[in-house]
């Protein structure tokens, strides 16, 4: 009975010891805890007195030009709760029905009329399907009717400012943003975007805009807002420049099962997964077209229903053009899927 009853205190005794401790990890605030919506950001603390200065010495800002910029900023409390949400991927079946609706596929197809001239021009210069770039654009904006209504100015700056997990990130974000406003002569307190800090028709965040934007209708001025020329043209710029192979192959079908370890592996490791297409062929046991400089292929699954029946594709170097854009390989085919209704394909 003595040991019994030792037992049991030295059991409470490290229960009641651990508790702290799992209370506090369970409780760990969120980043939109600490903070108020509307908080003034102190624009006096290190890490802004940091990037007015690089911002001056680097960059040229003048410190009237900063002050005009950076006066009265507050904290947007909604974008630290949307990227504390944990986002889980919905499996296929659930997740294309977001972005493929026959109303899309009526308006894209319509859009693929009313600029056929424009979308010849760049398919020409870019060697980019029309019915890819359109889908983009419809699955980034709906065609510019979705560019989101978070100020971008303030959104940038609530993430540098109070979202320490990529306050990094945010903070050459925020650089870039100053500098596509400086050069194309944009107000940077009159951009609207994503919580993400996303904007425009094609939903570029600033360093991609910066690289990957044209002025295609040449005024001067790289316009994803506005210039439905400069929108396409940068879709296609994008994809081309992430290696998008001119009238290669996107995808192949491999069946309902994979049939080796390796295969298995290589979908596992998502994006970054990649196994030869003779091994594809031999293993699964079908005939796939040739990938261009024989690069090897990617292995996607898509989830068909509820049941877990499953439907896996080769991914080509023109499938992997679209997950630079967008890492995911749902979004990816999503992408093509709706090209290929644009195209009369399916």
């Amino acid at each position: 009975m003595q040991v019994a009853k030792q037992c049991l205190i030295l059991f409470l005794l490290l229960l009641l010891s651990s508790w702290p401790v799992a209370a506090a990890v369970a409780s760990k605030p969120k980043a939109a805890d600490l903070v108020e919506d509307g908080q003034a950001i102190d624009l006096t603390t290190k890490r802004y007195q940091e990037l007015f200065a690089e911002l001056r010495s680097k960059h040229n800002f003048s410190r009237q030009e900063l002050d005009a910029i950076f006066g009265g900023l507050t904290i947007k409390q909604r974008v630290l709760e949307l990227m504390d949400s944990q986002w889980e991927a919905k499996p296929y079946f659930d997740y294309y029905p977001r972005f493929i609706t026959p109303a899309v596929v009526k308006e894209g197809k319509e859009k693929l009329r009313e600029h056929k001239p424009l979308l010849d021009r760049v398919e020409e210069k870019f060697g980019v399907d029309r019915h890819v770039v359109v889908a983009i654009w419809a699955i980034e904006s709906r065609f510019g009717k979705h560019t989101g209504g978070f100020d971008m100015l303030q959104t940038l700056n609530t993430m540098f400012d109070a979202y320490p997990r990529r306050s990094s990130f945010y903070r050459s974000q925020l650089i870039h943003f100053l500098l596509l406003c400086r050069e194309n002569n944009v107000d940077p307190t009159s951009v609207a975007g994503s919580y993400g800090g996303a904007f425009g028709q094609t939903q570029f965040i600033p360093s991609s805009f910066r690289e990957y934007a044209v002025d295609f209708d040449k005024d001067g001025r790289r316009d994803v807002w506005n210039s439905v020329d400069d929108i396409l043209a940068s879709i296609a710029n994008y994809l081309k420049r992430a290696g998008w192979v001119r009238q290669a192959p996107l995808y192949a079908e491999i069946g309902a099962t994979l049939k080796a370890a390796d295969l298995q592996k290589a979908y596992e490791q998502g994006r970054k997964g990649r196994v030869s297409r003779a091994r594809i062929e031999a293993v699964q046991g079908v005939t796939l077209p040739p990938s261009p400089a024989d690069k090897e292929l990617s292995i996607v699954g898509l989830e068909l229903d509820e049941e877990g029946a499953m439907r896996f594709v080769a991914g080509y170097p023109n499938f992997h053009a679209i997950t630079a854009w967008n890492h995911s390989n749902r979004y990816a085919m999503a992408v093509i899927e709706l090209s290929e209704l644009l195209a009369g394909l399916k």
